[in-house]
Protein backbone atom coordinates (compact mmCIF):
# COMPACT_ATOMS: atom_id res chain seq x y z
CA UNK A 1 0.00 0.00 0.00
CA UNK A 2 1.47 3.35 -1.01
CA UNK A 3 1.75 6.34 1.31
CA UNK A 4 -0.88 8.13 -0.79
CA UNK A 5 -3.30 5.20 -0.48
CA UNK A 6 -2.70 5.02 3.26
CA UNK A 7 -3.30 8.74 3.56
CA UNK A 8 -6.54 8.54 1.59
CA UNK A 9 -7.71 5.62 3.72
CA UNK A 10 -6.91 7.45 6.96
CA UNK A 11 -8.73 10.55 5.73
CA UNK A 12 -11.75 8.45 4.73
CA UNK A 13 -11.78 6.77 8.15
CA UNK A 14 -11.55 10.15 9.87
CA UNK A 15 -14.41 11.49 7.72
CA UNK A 16 -16.54 8.46 8.53
CA UNK A 17 -15.88 8.84 12.25
CA UNK A 18 -16.68 12.54 12.14
CA UNK A 19 -19.90 11.92 10.21
CA UNK A 20 -21.02 9.35 12.81
CA UNK A 21 -20.19 11.61 15.76
CA UNK A 22 -21.91 14.61 14.20
CA UNK A 23 -24.89 12.51 13.07
CA UNK A 24 -25.45 11.25 16.60
CA UNK A 25 -25.39 14.80 17.98
CA UNK A 26 -27.66 16.11 15.22
CA UNK A 27 -30.18 13.28 15.51
CA UNK A 28 -30.36 13.66 19.29
CA UNK A 29 -30.97 17.37 18.78
CA UNK A 30 -33.39 16.90 15.87
CA UNK A 31 -34.65 13.34 15.24
CA UNK A 32 -35.78 14.43 11.77
CA UNK A 33 -32.35 15.75 10.75
CA UNK A 34 -31.71 15.05 7.07
CA UNK A 35 -28.55 13.77 5.43
CA UNK A 36 -28.03 17.31 4.09
CA UNK A 37 -28.16 18.74 7.61
CA UNK A 38 -25.73 16.12 8.85
CA UNK A 39 -23.35 16.80 5.96
CA UNK A 40 -23.38 20.55 6.65
CA UNK A 41 -22.83 20.03 10.37
CA UNK A 42 -19.93 17.66 9.64
CA UNK A 43 -18.37 20.14 7.23
CA UNK A 44 -18.48 17.77 4.26
CA UNK A 45 -20.46 17.63 1.05
CA UNK A 46 -23.53 15.44 0.84
CA UNK A 47 -21.77 13.10 -1.60
CA UNK A 48 -19.19 12.29 1.09
CA UNK A 49 -21.89 11.24 3.54
CA UNK A 50 -23.57 9.03 0.94
CA UNK A 51 -20.17 7.59 0.05
CA UNK A 52 -19.99 6.10 3.53
CA UNK A 53 -23.69 5.50 4.17
CA UNK A 54 -26.00 4.80 1.19
CA UNK A 55 -29.09 5.94 3.10
CA UNK A 56 -30.26 7.65 6.28
CA UNK A 57 -31.45 4.25 7.49
CA UNK A 58 -27.96 2.79 6.98
CA UNK A 59 -26.45 5.64 8.98
CA UNK A 60 -28.90 5.16 11.85
CA UNK A 61 -28.33 1.40 11.74
CA UNK A 62 -24.58 1.94 12.13
CA UNK A 63 -25.16 4.26 15.08
CA UNK A 64 -27.36 1.61 16.70
CA UNK A 65 -24.61 -0.98 16.17
CA UNK A 66 -22.16 1.31 17.94
CA UNK A 67 -24.62 1.90 20.78
CA UNK A 68 -25.08 -1.85 21.26
CA UNK A 69 -21.31 -2.37 21.28
CA UNK A 70 -20.97 0.34 23.94
CA UNK A 71 -23.71 -1.33 26.00
CA UNK A 72 -21.95 -4.70 25.77
CA UNK A 73 -18.64 -3.23 26.88
CA UNK A 74 -20.27 -1.40 29.80
CA UNK A 75 -22.06 -4.58 30.89
CA UNK A 76 -18.92 -6.72 30.72
CA UNK A 77 -16.84 -4.16 32.60
CA UNK A 78 -19.45 -3.75 35.34
CA UNK A 79 -19.84 -7.49 35.96
CA UNK A 80 -16.13 -8.40 35.84
CA UNK A 81 -14.96 -10.02 39.06
CA UNK A 82 -18.30 -9.62 40.87
CA UNK A 83 -19.36 -12.89 42.48
CA UNK A 84 -22.75 -11.92 43.93
CA UNK A 85 -25.42 -12.14 41.18
CA UNK A 86 -27.58 -9.35 42.68
CA UNK A 87 -24.62 -6.97 42.90
CA UNK A 88 -23.56 -7.95 39.38
CA UNK A 89 -27.05 -7.15 38.05
CA UNK A 90 -27.10 -3.83 39.92
CA UNK A 91 -23.68 -2.83 38.59
CA UNK A 92 -24.62 -3.97 35.09
CA UNK A 93 -27.92 -2.07 34.91
CA UNK A 94 -26.43 1.11 36.33
CA UNK A 95 -23.55 0.96 33.84
CA UNK A 96 -25.86 0.15 30.95
CA UNK A 97 -28.17 3.01 31.90
CA UNK A 98 -25.36 5.54 31.56
CA UNK A 99 -24.87 4.42 27.96
CA UNK A 100 -28.58 3.93 27.27
CA UNK A 101 -29.37 7.43 28.54
CA UNK A 102 -26.95 8.88 26.00
CA UNK A 103 -28.55 6.92 23.18
CA UNK A 104 -32.19 6.80 24.36
CA UNK A 105 -33.49 9.27 21.77
CA UNK A 106 -31.57 7.37 19.11
CA UNK A 107 -33.24 4.12 20.18
CA UNK A 108 -36.66 5.77 19.91
CA UNK A 109 -35.68 7.04 16.47
CA UNK A 110 -34.24 3.69 15.41
CA UNK A 111 -37.52 1.96 16.15
CA UNK A 112 -38.92 3.81 13.14
CA UNK A 113 -36.22 2.53 10.81
CA UNK A 114 -34.29 -0.44 12.24
CA UNK A 115 -37.44 -1.98 13.79
CA UNK A 116 -37.75 -3.31 17.32
CA UNK A 117 -36.94 -6.82 16.06
CA UNK A 118 -33.73 -5.56 14.52
CA UNK A 119 -32.73 -3.98 17.82
CA UNK A 120 -33.58 -7.20 19.68
CA UNK A 121 -31.39 -9.19 17.33
CA UNK A 122 -28.48 -6.83 17.96
CA UNK A 123 -28.96 -7.20 21.71
CA UNK A 124 -28.89 -11.03 21.59
CA UNK A 125 -25.28 -11.45 22.86
CA UNK A 126 -25.89 -8.99 25.71
CA UNK A 127 -29.14 -10.79 26.55
CA UNK A 128 -27.39 -14.17 26.64
CA UNK A 129 -24.92 -12.85 29.20
CA UNK A 130 -27.85 -11.61 31.29
CA UNK A 131 -29.55 -15.03 31.02
CA UNK A 132 -26.44 -16.74 32.41
CA UNK A 133 -26.22 -14.26 35.27
CA UNK A 134 -29.90 -14.58 36.12
CA UNK A 135 -29.70 -18.38 35.96
CA UNK A 136 -26.79 -18.35 38.40
CA UNK A 137 -28.80 -16.12 40.73
CA UNK A 138 -31.81 -18.42 40.51
CA UNK A 139 -29.66 -21.50 41.14
CA UNK A 140 -28.06 -19.87 44.18
CA UNK A 141 -31.39 -18.68 45.58
CA UNK A 142 -30.40 -15.01 45.27
CA UNK A 143 -33.23 -14.49 42.79
CA UNK A 144 -36.73 -15.93 42.80
CA UNK A 145 -39.07 -15.82 39.83
CA UNK A 146 -41.84 -17.92 38.31
CA UNK A 147 -40.19 -17.17 34.96
CA UNK A 148 -37.20 -19.07 33.62
CA UNK A 149 -34.01 -17.05 33.20
CA UNK A 150 -34.40 -16.47 29.42
CA UNK A 151 -37.91 -15.05 29.87
CA UNK A 152 -36.83 -12.98 32.85
CA UNK A 153 -34.03 -11.49 30.73
CA UNK A 154 -36.67 -10.37 28.21
CA UNK A 155 -38.67 -8.77 31.02
CA UNK A 156 -35.60 -6.86 32.22
CA UNK A 157 -34.82 -5.72 28.69
CA UNK A 158 -38.34 -4.45 28.07
CA UNK A 159 -38.38 -2.69 31.43
CA UNK A 160 -35.31 -0.70 30.42
CA UNK A 161 -36.88 0.17 27.06
CA UNK A 162 -40.00 1.31 28.91
CA UNK A 163 -37.99 3.47 31.31
CA UNK A 164 -36.18 5.17 28.42
CA UNK A 165 -39.56 5.98 26.87
CA UNK A 166 -40.77 7.35 30.22
CA UNK A 167 -37.74 9.64 30.35
CA UNK A 168 -38.33 10.72 26.73
CA UNK A 169 -41.94 11.55 27.65
CA UNK A 170 -40.86 13.58 30.69
CA UNK A 171 -42.43 11.23 33.24
CA UNK A 172 -39.18 10.75 35.16
CA UNK A 173 -35.80 12.46 35.09
CA UNK A 174 -32.83 10.63 33.59
CA UNK A 175 -30.96 10.89 36.90
CA UNK A 176 -33.81 9.30 38.86
CA UNK A 177 -34.49 6.74 36.16
CA UNK A 178 -31.16 4.93 36.36
CA UNK A 179 -31.42 4.01 40.02
CA UNK A 180 -35.17 3.42 39.90
CA UNK A 181 -34.82 1.13 36.90
CA UNK A 182 -32.11 -0.86 38.66
CA UNK A 183 -34.24 -1.31 41.78
CA UNK A 184 -37.19 -2.33 39.61
CA UNK A 185 -35.12 -4.88 37.68
CA UNK A 186 -33.84 -6.44 40.90
CA UNK A 187 -37.36 -6.50 42.36
CA UNK A 188 -38.60 -8.26 39.21
CA UNK A 189 -35.94 -10.92 39.88
CA UNK A 190 -37.37 -11.47 43.34
CA UNK A 191 -35.09 -9.27 45.45
CA UNK A 192 -37.17 -7.48 48.15
CA UNK A 193 -37.63 -3.83 47.17
CA UNK A 194 -36.01 -2.50 50.36
CA UNK A 195 -32.96 -4.73 49.92
CA UNK A 196 -32.77 -3.80 46.25
CA UNK A 197 -32.87 -0.09 47.08
CA UNK A 198 -30.11 -0.48 49.68
CA UNK A 199 -27.92 -2.43 47.24
CA UNK A 200 -28.40 0.11 44.45
CA UNK A 201 -27.56 2.99 46.80
CA UNK A 202 -24.44 1.15 47.90
CA UNK A 203 -23.31 0.33 44.38
CA UNK A 204 -24.04 3.87 43.19
CA UNK A 205 -21.87 5.27 45.98
CA UNK A 206 -18.97 3.13 44.78
CA UNK A 207 -18.87 4.71 41.33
Amino acid sequence: MTAMTTGNSSRADANRRRILDVALAELLRDPDASMDQIARAAGVVRRTVYGHFPSREALISTLVDEAVQALAEADAGARAGVADPARAVARSVLAIWEIADRYRLLVALAQRTVTVQGIRERLAPLRENKVQLLQRGLDEGVFSSPLPAPALAYVHEQMLFAVTEAVNDGLVTAEEAGRSATVTVLAAAGVPASAAAELVAEVSAES
